[in-house]
């Protein structure tokens, strides 16, 4: 990938070896792959390409997510654990079907107390149904975070929450990242997601944080947040 960002060898090059890690068991070597194919669908998505890339994650990971499956199998350890919610969490952010669908499923049980999550599902289901979600799944996420009576579960939450599509469901995360609701260390991470989370979230983060300048320098009086904010 180094090389291609470079200039020296072609993308497609990349995406080819790629495709020859599908039977990889480390945990590692998947974040990796994982890390740079999120920077190849950030690039891509302002180009007509970024639907068939959604596609080649879809093809790539999927081998890996049905051999993994949801539930942690005897004698796993730690890092089987972290691969199921990273894989699980790409299939469903580049909308595989089954993936989805389990995911809307388990997360009803967790709402309605039926069944509720593991801390290390969590996440990849959050975000796996705010990306294809509406309103009514934004406005359930905003309840699960008023009622957490952890600061973890919080700042999980927070973290997801940029992943809505919809314009205006993303100009309410964004106004919740400068709530009460959110501790003032916690806002970075809200508009950070926005940001991270999709071309429009991309967007919007950047206005919102030039029309809200004022508030949060004077919030974070050129802390480390506050260059950490310009990062993201």
């Amino acid at each position: 990938l180094s090389q291609a960002r470079a200039g020296i060898i072609s993308t497609v090059e990349v995406l080819k070896v790629m495709e020859a890690f599908v039977n990889e068991p480390n945990y590692t070597v998947w974040s990796d792959l994982s890390c740079n194919l999120g920077i190849l669908s950030t690039l891509l998505s302002h180009t007509d390409f970024y639907e068939e890339i959604q596609v080649f994650v879809r093809d790539v990971f999927s081998p890996i997510g049905e051999r993994l499956g949801w539930d942690p199998k005897p004698g796993e350890g730690h890092l089987d654990a972290l691969l199921r919610g990273l894989v699980l969490g790409k299939l469903g952010k580049a909308g595989h079907k089954a993936t989805l669908e389990e995911a809307r499923r388990r997360f009803k049980d967790h709402v309605e107390g039926k069944h509720v999550l593991s801390a290390d599902l969590r996440s990849p289901v959050y975000v796996t149904i705010l990306k294809h979600g509406d309103s009514t799944t934004l406005d359930t996420m905003l309840k699960l975070h008023k009622q957490a009576d952890m600061q973890e579960e919080k700042n999980r939450i927070e973290r997801v929450l940029g992943a809505i599509s919809q314009p205006e469901l993303i100009q309410k995360v964004l106004t919740f990242a400068l709530s009460e609701e959110v501790r003032p260390q916690d806002t970075v991470s809200v508009i950070g997601g926005v940001a991270g989370g999709s071309k429009q979230g991309r967007k919007a983060a950047w206005k919102f944080v030039r029309d809200n300048w004022e508030e949060l320098y004077n919030r974070y009086q050129g802390g480390f947040l506050i260059s950490r904010l310009i990062k993201v």
